[in-house]
């Protein structure tokens, strides 16, 4: 239910920017709205799904278990959300405000590089859009009381409803010919009537659920002492992952125009198999994993068969993003003002991205095993590594990058020197239908850390021999699939993309269950189940 949830919102998600990505386009506007995007995500970051998950679901949950099977009083875990929710609106409200207030310095200090029409734009973008950010935060209150109660679908669901009103936005705007920075404010509307929307979906269920419910503080309860202790390392963990972000951020407004908002599309489509697979898998079993904290046994029997699962579709996208690419990014936005260069930026951005997809996922897991056991200060202080190794390799790649330029016929040429270099004057950022591939060195950075991250939490755990297990077989069947894949594109390169990228995709992923069936990989049953069914029906039912 999780991942029909999250596939749900993502395949809206992929909508809004295939609209959006004709309309702004890797453009000026583009970028100062990829910034207005950033800034205030950080309240939905640094107080959102991540950090309840860490602090308040295994709490709430316990509760819950405590007042079902040992006769508890049933309104407690009501009366425990609602002090959540209490200070969760109190402290969003006031952040809220201090955002829209000190709008301008905030975005001179987090994307300093911005050129005088981007950062104007872009400081009125943030305005808007920290409104139905402060929604957002909300909406994941409830989704943790409601993935607590075991009720996944509407939660995960819900943001069908944010990606909609953007694009509504977005055909109002084209209805009525706005120029770029008119489409980019109605956009940024669009995100702050979507949050609301995003809420309102999930409220009526949530108040069904939790009994008892008040939106008071309390003092004194066992339970909100632990979700306290929880809750502080969870926010530092999620605030040095929002300093990477941040990092990110301000050396991409240092980089070629167009470069903030390759980053942000590439990182939609990263970010498509990440919540798809691996946060729904790890969504769903953080409630079970916290009830089972006490029994090493089945914990570990759990996490085991978790990151198995995820490493299995990790592995697969992976192979997918590196060797076709091209051709899901062409299919997905390319048109209008988003032209070929654009299709090459993004694709090597994924790419990027892709190398570290593996370790993405299977943090995920590995992080909720350390929120299961009441270990929110390890992945902290781990994330913390991986945002210093993030920031080094990227900074190190990225400027040298830039000097990459991808013409409108996808060829590369290059502009000085690779070697150690500094940002390029302001009057070369801009090479009209051309793009630099500075952005390419920020995903990178990530791939890197990604990886980082997932061996230190592997040797926190000493789960270093399930980490190895689950990626071995998969890990040959995605090389595989990525020769193959990128063999047949020299077959169908002419194609039109409307056909060539479906048969691509189907190709690569076809490729991959074979060879990781015959591999031994259970998790290819999953797909081979269902295509058996499809392929010979009258031999299943009569089987």
């Amino acid at each position: 239910m999780v991942a029909l949830g999250i596939a749900a919102s993502r395949l809206a998600g992929l909508g809004r920017e295939t609209v959006a990505s004709r309309l702004l386009g890797n453009t000026a506007a583009g970028d100062a709205f990829a910034v207005a995007m950033r800034i205030p995500n950080m309240l939905q970051n640094l107080l959102g799904e991540g950090v309840l998950s860490a602090s308040f679901v295994p709490t709430y949950s316990r509760l819950l278990d405590e007042s079902a099977h040992k006769h508890g009083d049933r309104t407690d875990p009501g009366r425990v959300a609602g002090a959540v929710a209490a200070v969760l609106m109190t402290v969003v409200g006031l952040s809220v405000a201090l955002i829209v207030t000190l709008a301008r310095p905030i975005t001179f200090v987090l994307a300093p590089g911005l050129t005088a029409d981007r950062f104007d734009l872009a400081v009125s973008l943030v305005r808007i859009t920290a409104l139905g950010t402060g929604f957002a935060v909300l909406s994941a209150w409830c989704l943790g009381v409601l993935n607590s109660h075991r009720r996944f679908f509407v939660a995960y669901a819900a943001p069908v409803l944010w990606n909609a009103v953007q694009v509504g936005a977005l055909i109002v705007a084209w209805i009525l010919a706005f120029d770029l920075d008119g489409v980019a404010r109605a956009l940024a509307w669009g995100v702050a009537g979507g949050g609301l929307a995003q809420l309102l979906v999930q409220l009526p269920l949530t108040l069904r659920l939790a009994r008892g419910l008040q939106l008071r503080w309390m003092r004194g309860h066992a339970g909100l002492h632990e979700i306290r202790r929880r809750f502080g390392p969870a926010v530092l963990g999620r605030g040095v992952v929002q300093v990477s972000a941040y990092v990110d951020l301000m050396l991409a407004s240092l980089l070629a125009t167009g470069a903030m908002a390759a980053l942000y599309r590439g990182q939609i489509l990263y970010m498509l198999p990440v919540s798809l697979f691996a946060m729904s898998v790890a969504a769903a079993e953080l409630p079970e994993m916290s009830r089972q904290a006490d029994d090493p046994v089945a914990l570990a029997a759990r996490y085991r068969s978790a990151m198995r699962k995820v490493a299995f579709w990790m592995l697969m996208a992976a192979a997918l993003y590196l060797a076709a690419g091209d051709l899901v990014v062409g299919l997905l936005f390319q048109g209008g003002v988003f032209g070929p260069a654009d299709t090459v930026l993004v694709w090597f951005v994924v790419g990027a991205y892709a190398l570290g997809l593996p370790a993405s996922g299977l943090s995920r897991v590995l992080q909720n095993v350390c929120y299961a056991k009441g270990d929110t200060s390890g992945p902290a202080r781990i994330a913390t590594v991986r945002v210093v190794v993030a920031a080094a390799i990227g900074m190190a790649v990225m400027f040298p990058l830039d000097r990459v330029v991808v013409g409108p016929d996808g060829l590369l040429s290059t502009t000085g020197a690779l070697g150690l270099a500094w940002a390029l004057p302001e009057a070369e950022r801009a090479l009209g239908d051309a793009v630099r591939l500075g952005a390419v060195g920020l995903a990178l950075g990530s791939a890197v850390g990604a990886w980082t991250e997932i061996v230190l939490l592997a040797r926190r755990l000493r789960a270093e021999d399930t980490v190895r297990s689950a990626l071995g077989a998969p890990m040959t069947a995605a090389a595989v699939a990525f020769a193959a894949t990128a063999a047949l594109k020299l077959l169908i390169g002419g194609w039109p993309l409307l056909l060539s990228a479906p048969i691509a995709a189907a190709f690569a992923v076809g490729v991959y269950t074979v060879v990781a069936y015959r591999r031994g990989v259970a998790e290819a049953h999953l797909l081979l189940q269902p295509a058996r069914r499809i392929i010979w029906p009258r031999r299943n039912q009569s089987g």
